[in-house]
């Protein structure tokens, strides 16, 4: 499951959490943050999950950062769920389930509300809650020998509703019921053609996947935010949506400069150079 490319060996780490086990990079306009726990398949203890709010923020702050990549280390895994070695001692019965979901959910709350554009890259493993986690970015890239279930039913435990209802809307009921009544593995051609992911990647992953990063990076941010602003409104009931504010967003940027830039660009026969702005 190894590919040529290497998050940890390419990125430039920023922050480092959960004693390394969570890191935030950065690759000029793309940021990284990694699931660094390559020993356990990536599990997410809940000291990882405070750390994605941490990288959230840290990403949230940094205006060069324009897109962000989710990836896992070690190219056996993108996460294989929340580490089972704590469910014994912080989530033994519905009270510990509680607190732990609590502490668990800031980290998937940062994560939806993230302002930025994001991206899945799934190698190896991504099962239960490591599935429930890509299914937070805004697509998901997957390499050709990538492994997905929800092994819900074989643990005792439910799958949490707002994790039900993201993997329903990618791949509907029918196919969601498969998932989580069999418990069974499915191939990323199968999670291809369900819906659950977007790229299949057949040679390297992370390669494949920063390409497309960069290429978002390398477009006018204004307009991609305004993009996914919509995507979000979307998600809302009609009644619920903000529609000034997508109209505000339509209006930065029709009086931006990157707007100006990319007129001037497309009539000189160059390539557009973007402030955000």
């Amino acid at each position: 499951m190894n590919t040529a490319t290497r998050f940890e060996d390419e990125m430039q780490v920023v922050g480092s959490y959960a004693d390394g086990k969570l890191l935030a990079g950065r690759m000029g306009g793309v940021g990284v943050m990694l699931f660094n726990q390559p020993d356990k398949r990536n599990a997410v203890n809940l000291e990882m999950w405070d750390g994605v709010c941490s990288a959230i923020d840290l990403f949230t702050a940094d205006d060069e950062v324009r897109v962000v990549v989710y990836g896992g280390a070690g190219g056996e895994a993108f996460t294989s769920g929340n580490d089972i070695s704590q469910f014994a001692e912080r989530r033994n019965n519905a009270e510990a389930n509680a607190e732990f979901a609590r502490i668990a959910g800031r980290g998937r709350e940062k994560m939806v509300a993230f302002s930025k554009p994001s991206i899945a890259c799934i190698e190896g493993y991504c099962l239960g809650g490591g599935l429930a986690t890509a299914l937070l970015a805004d697509f998901r890239v997957s390499a050709s020998d990538a492994i997905f279930g929800v092994p819900a039913a074989r643990l005792g435990i439910a799958y949490a509703f707002e994790a039900m209802e993201r993997l329903v809307e990618a791949v509907g009921t029918a196919r969601a019921s498969l998932m989580l009544y069999t418990a069974r593995r499915f191939s990323a051609a199968e999670a291809l053609s369900m819906g659950l992911v977007d790229v299949l990647a057949e040679i390297d992953v992370v390669a494949e996947t920063l390409e497309i990063a960069r290429t978002i990076a390398d477009n006018a941010p204004l307009s991609v935010m305004a993009a996914k602003h919509s995507f979000e409104q979307l998600r809302k009931a009609p009644q619920a949506r903000d529609l000034f504010a997508i109209a505000e967003h339509m209006r930065r940027c029709m009086d931006s400069a990157d707007y100006r830039e990319g007129r001037a660009a497309f009539l000189e026969k160059r390539r557009p150079v973007f402030v955000g702005a």
